[in-house]
């Protein structure tokens, strides 16, 4: 069964105090690095720390009173599991998540804590769900499916009308797609309120799944790198979602690790906004292309559900990228005073030592010598060049790790 408008429609009138409608919000950085005008749905902010809860809330809300003393089932790497964790503690009823073994630490906490019982099986999605299939047929539990099922899209379709209420002249909406449920939903939603306004949809370029299935005409699996975006790390599409999105979308294009972490970094620095990988691919695209000057854009972003440890990478990864992080290895006699003239160096460019490793033991540095690893924060790639031109006229010899 397609999915309909009216669906949509009723999806948003029993959502209740729970679902919040997320905020639109204008943002004059990204519009000025983009030449467009950039409103930012912040999906991020809601409960469970994703969308997600949307499609999982409306589908545990409308199951039977049998279907309910069954329980339910779900595979995720995270997002959908906390969601369906979560409008299952909310209607009381037995949960079981399936999430892959290599999922974030965090996630796995948060979806015990809303009371799921979670078991760690495969590696990705596809095999997380295998595992959820078995248990579902041998337990009689409803499979809640993370994006293949009409009353996820149609709920996760309300994200649509929230955007046309708060920004009715929206000219383009820029959104993740992993297997394809809120791209379908908002589809749905925003095209039959005004087809003329185009929705494109941003992929990893390691999970290329459903960018690569529109090209062929059918279902394709596609991906297997590695990739930050867990999020929409999904090998092959859903059905009905592909019928939805390759009928409707106006197009699907790739976005890389590099320019996902720089949208994270620019976020966190600029907006105060902790967003996931996979939530911020719509503005990774738009940052990186600048592809609708002048235009009316919504990017959505989906989740801030980011491991800590990630998140710390992706500060130092941005810092670099932007020539603010500085790291070199530096190769020094074993002698009083020869880091003083490095330091020195360092003071007059006006850079800021954040962190000394110095080594004197490793098989690749010779007796009499010292291997010092410097992190340098720089206001940027001109003073950052400066120091290297700086160090390179002393004669000093050194390895540029960053």
């Amino acid at each position: 069964m397609n999915p309909s408008y009216d669906e949509v429609l009723k999806a948003n009138s029993m959502r209740g105090a729970e679902i919040k409608k997320t905020p639109l919000i204008y943002s004059p950085t990204f519009s000025d690095l983009t030449e467009s005008e950039i409103y930012l749905k912040a999906e991020f902010r809601q409960k469970t720390g994703s969308f997600k809860i949307r499609g999982a809330y409306y589908k545990i809300k409308s199951l039977s009173d049998e279907e309910k003393k069954n329980g339910v089932v779900a595979a995720s790497a995270g997002n959908h599991a906390q969601g369906v964790a979560f409008a299952s503690s909310l209607e009381k009823i037995p949960c079981t998540i399936i999430m892959p073994k290599n999922a974030s630490p965090a996630k796995v906490s948060a979806t015990r804590g809303y009371g799921a019982n979670v078991i760690l099986e495969g590696i990705n999605y596809d095999e997380s769900s295998a595992k959820a299939k078995e248990i579902a047929k041998r337990t009689g539990a409803t499979i809640i499916h993370a994006f293949d099922d009409p009353q996820i899209i149609a709920a996760q379709g309300v994200i649509g009308l929230e955007i046309l209420e708060d920004l009715p002249d929206v000219d383009e909406i820029y959104l993740p797609v992993g297997g394809g449920g809120l791209a379908a939903g908002t589809l749905i939603a925003i095209k039959e309120k005004n087809p003329n306004i185009k929705i494109i949809g941003v992929q990893s370029r390691s999970f290329p799944s459903m960018y690569e299935s529109i090209q062929q005409g059918s279902l394709t699996t596609s991906g297997g790198a590695r990739t930050i975006a867990d999020g929409i790390s999904v090998k092959i599409p859903g059905q009905l979602t592909f019928a939805i999105i390759s009928q409707l979308i106006d197009e699907i294009v790739l976005v890389d690790d590099t320019e996902i972490t720089k949208a994270m970094f620019l976020l966190m620095e600029r907006m105060k906004f902790v967003v996931e990988p996979a939530g911020a691919v719509s503005l990774a695209y738009l940052i990186s292309k600048k592809p609708s000057p002048g235009k009316k854009i919504v990017a959505v972003l989906a989740g801030g559900n980011v491991d800590m440890y990630l998140l710390g990478q992706i500060v130092d990864k941005g810092l670099a990228a932007m020539g603010r992080l500085l790291k070199l290895l530096i190769l020094l006699p074993d002698r009083p005073g020869a880091f003083k003239e490095i330091v020195d160096e360092i003071t007059l460019a006006n850079a800021n030592i954040v962190e000394v490793v110095h080594d004197r033991l490793s098989s690749d540095i010779n007796a009499g010598s010292a291997g010092v690893t410097l992190s340098l924060e720089t206001q940027g790639k001109e003073q950052a060049n400066l120091l290297i031109e700086s160090l390179q006229r002393k004669k000093i010899q050194f390895t540029l790790l960053t």
